[in-house]
């Protein structure tokens, strides 16, 4: 496998989370010779939140997710996650499948069943072979250590090309935090209200309904943020668990907050950056709009675009196709006030190409792989950032040989 060029040096050391185990195991779920499966043991006493997709077509596991995360909480819970199948657009017997992988978890765990949460992606709309997994579930048990999380990082990779992870430890009221987690995501991203998978874990100590209300807020600002082939995925989940084994409560706490979002949109640039096939990791900053509303749509038509991603690819400043997106947009725009930076170069402004500009800053910029491209419209204070990566032949390739 070709890793990206845009990939970290390593696996980052990420921080142990009391009260958290985990495992992973080869299920041949769909490939032979492959680790495809892994188990989050969750403790007692934890508290458990959740994002998922607003997909109309989303799988029996994202669907069984919703109904329990409001649920009970403070029992032990589990996390279990395979890839090579999505089981989405698998009807009844995909909801077969989650309930008898939710009660074999539950009954080896001595948990509820309520307290297990399935995730699965790959390939849609064939069959989930869960004996397979459930095959694994003694063996998963035995290897649970708290050290595991790299491992259960590769668990769950389809196409991506590297593991993504991520953690942080932040001081409050005169103790410790920790917050780790783990990502996959590569194609089909354009996160609506959910993102890729997504495991995070914290020894925090926080109630469910702030738990909740503060994962949904940070995901509007780092997985809804991104975009690598503006497909929303079927199987978007994250989740996210809170053991509270340090005994400090975050409730409230600005540090934890900070520290979240640090680890939420590290993953979230992970995944950019594995974007299939992708060479530059590419920021869309958009200010000047008449409401961050529209600033939204305006960075959103410009990360989406397929005609600005290829010409990224092909390190063509076309800055064309940006005076397209943003008229394409729906957001409120006026020509005369427009203007466009590729970085610290000003591009155009007043309607026209600056005087400044010259083609081959342009083309020199686009060489780089960590690009920004700044749209100022010149109406208001509403701003937006998103992250997105150029589209490339490798991209098509990858696709097309998908089920292959």
């Amino acid at each position: 496998m070709i890793v990206s060029p845009l990939a970290p040096a390593s696996f980052p050391d990420l921080p142990e989370i009391a009260g958290v185990r985990f495992a992973h195991a080869e299920a041949g779920v769909r490939y032979k010779n492959r680790v495809d499966v892994m188990l989050a043991e969750i403790a007692a006493g934890s508290t458990v939140a959740g994002v998922f997709t607003r997909s109309s077509t989303r799988s029996a596991n994202v669907r069984d997710c919703e109904a329990k995360i409001g649920g009970a909480q403070g029992a032990g819970a589990a996390f279990v996650v395979n890839s090579g199948n999505s089981n989405a657009f698998t009807g009844k017997a995909g909801d077969g499948s989650v309930a008898a992988i939710s009660d074999a978890v539950a009954e080896r765990l001595g948990i509820p069943a309520t307290r297990v949460f399935t995730s699965s992606t790959g390939v849609i709309g064939e069959r989930l072979p869960h004996d397979r997994i459930i095959a694994k579930l003694d063996e998963l048990k035995n290897n649970l250590t708290p050290g595991g999380i790299d491992g259960a990082a590769r668990a769950i990779m389809t196409t991506d090309t590297y593991p993504k992870g991520s953690g942080r430890e932040v001081a409050i009221n005169g103790g410790s935090v920790r917050i780790a987690g783990i990502a996959k995501g590569s194609g089909m991203i354009a996160p609506d209200m959910g993102t890729m998978l997504v495991y995070i874990f914290t020894d925090a100590k926080i109630g469910h309904d702030a738990l909740q209300a503060l994962l949904r807020a940070q995901t509007d600002l780092t997985f809804n943020c991104i975009t690598v082939d503006s497909d929303t995925s079927t199987s978007d989940t994250l989740l996210m668990a809170a053991t509270g084994a340090s005994g400090i409560d975050v409730t409230d706490s600005v540090a934890f907050n900070d520290a979240l979002h640090e680890v939420m949109l590290d993953l979230a640039h992970q995944v950019v950056r594995d974007g299939e096939g992708a060479t530059k990791f590419v920021e869309v900053r958009v200010n000047g709009a008449r409401t961050n509303a529209d600033a939204r749509k305006v960075a959103r038509a410009i990360a989406d675009s397929p005609l600005v991603k290829t010409a990224l690819a092909g390190e063509d400043p076309n800055w064309g196709r940006i005076v397209m997106a943003v008229g394409k947009s729906g957001a409120e725009a006026n020509r005369d006030r427009l203007s466009i930076r590729f970085g610290d170069i000003l591009v155009a402004e007043n309607g026209w190409v600056a005087e400044s500009y010259t083609e081959q800053a342009g083309a020199d910029y686009m060489k780089g792989q960590e690009l920004v491209i700044a749209v100022d419209l010149g109406l208001a204070g509403g701003m937006a950032t998103m992250w997105t990566c150029d589209l490339t032949n490798r991209y098509v390739e990858i696709n097309a040989d998908y089920r292959s």
